[in-house]
């Protein structure tokens, strides 16, 4: 039974006023839809630029900005459109009703049906009491149009998604290409030292925990740093961004699954997510670490050492001096194809946020809080 085209066509006919334009899960994916776009031409851009490294971190942030809002926006779109289609079933008698109250209302240039069996005051009393109806009918069937042409926009925004999605994914993954590249290439960063690989072996040998091995940090170096790589960073605490896009998993001094309490916290994150330095430091350790996996170890100020731990691919080299925002790495994992990423926006299961990463802040070579230094948000 096509009865939504039979009304909206019979609703088009009624003259009504004008209506809501903008419906928000809509015009939330259609937004996003266009962020990926400027994403795009971002790292055209990028490529041929001076600062290639800093242009691309900004377009592998975008890229994963844009994707983010695209399945958020997709989300509530298909929520939406679920909750309207179901609504609408729901009222079907109450529809078809309507539209043959419509239909008739649509043939009242026939001189019959302004008569009455009863005569003229029969046919007077039933003008008035379609005249008081009029109102209720346009204001009834001003609803169901919004419903049926707000349904349409979000089938048409899902059905067009499919090919932008794709088109991120596959531009967010040559941005990363490039960005590795492009560090790769580098050779401007200065140095506050270089870096003794014995010693450093020695020490990863010998050391079994995460303070041991802190605390002998000095000994690749030659000796603690002597100049601060960011003399006001303790005016930023509290205030600092998180390394990676994601959500609060684990908070300091939480237990895990085995029992097992850090005094760090634990980040959720997407698959070859960006990972990046909230302020400028040195690099003091950059590699494979006990069993946190890949371990990116800052040092912004003397004395305060930044633990970025379960990285798939490390940026940099150990003794570099690197800029706030620079990127520190990739999160490991595989992007999710196309189909996985619509079945997830579909009926919402599983999650898009498969890895993690363990921050830990040490300041005299004692754990702090790391709430205490960044800006969180736990989602639960």
């Amino acid at each position: 039974m096509n009865w939504r085209a039979a009304l909206l066509a019979a609703c088009l006919a009624v003259p009504t006023g004008l209506w809501a334009q903008d419906v928000s899960p809509a015009a939330a994916a259609a937004s996003a839809l266009e962020d990926l776009s400027a994403a795009r031409d971002l790292l055209e851009a990028a490529k041929g630029g001076r600062e290639r490294v800093a242009a691309l971190s900004e377009t592998v942030r975008a890229y994963e900005a844009g994707l983010s809002a695209v399945r958020a926006g997709l989300r509530r779109a298909t929520i939406r459109e679920r909750e309207l289609s179901l609504k609408l079933a729901g009222q079907e008698e109450e529809i078809a009703a309507l539209l043959t109250v419509l239909q008739a209302r649509g043939r009242a240039g026939s001189p019959s049906l302004f008569l009455h069996p009863e005569g003229a005051l029969g046919t007077a009393r039933a003008g008035m009491i379609v005249s008081q109806m009029t109102p209720a009918l346009n204001a009834q069937a001003d609803a169901l149009r919004e419903t049926l042409v707000e349904v349409s926009t979000l089938r048409q925004l899902q059905a067009g998604a499919e090919r932008s999605l794709q088109e991120g994914l596959t531009g967010v993954q040559d941005a990363r290409t490039a960005l590795s590249q492009a560090i790769a290439d580098r050779t401007d960063l200065p140095r506050r030292f270089t870096e003794d690989p014995i010693k450093t072996a020695l020490l990863i040998a010998t050391t079994e925990t995460l303070e041991a091995f802190a605390a002998g940090l000095g000994e690749i170096s030659g000796g603690p740093l002597e100049t601060a790589a960011n003399a006001d960073v303790f005016d930023q605490k509290g205030a600092l961004p998180l390394p990676v896009a994601g959500r609060v998993l684990r908070r300091a001094g939480e237990a895990d699954a085995a029992g097992i309490k850090r005094p760090g916290v634990l980040l959720a994150t997407r698959p070859r997510a960006l990972v990046s330095a909230p302020v400028a430091a040195t690099i003091r350790y950059q590699g494979p670490l006990l069993d946190f996996g890949n371990v990116m170890i800052l040092e912004p100020k003397s004395g305060l050492l930044m633990v970025f731990a379960g990285l798939d691919v490390v940026y940099g080299r150990t003794g570099e001096v690197i800029a706030e925002g620079a990127p520190l790495g990739l999160m490991g994992g595989k992007d999710a194809a196309i189909g996985e990423i619509l079945t997830q926006v579909g009926d919402g299961t599983g999650s898009d946020l498969s890895q993690s990463l363990y921050l830990e802040v040490r300041e005299d070579n004692e754990p702090v809080n790391p709430e205490s230094w960044f800006r969180t948000q736990r989602e639960d």
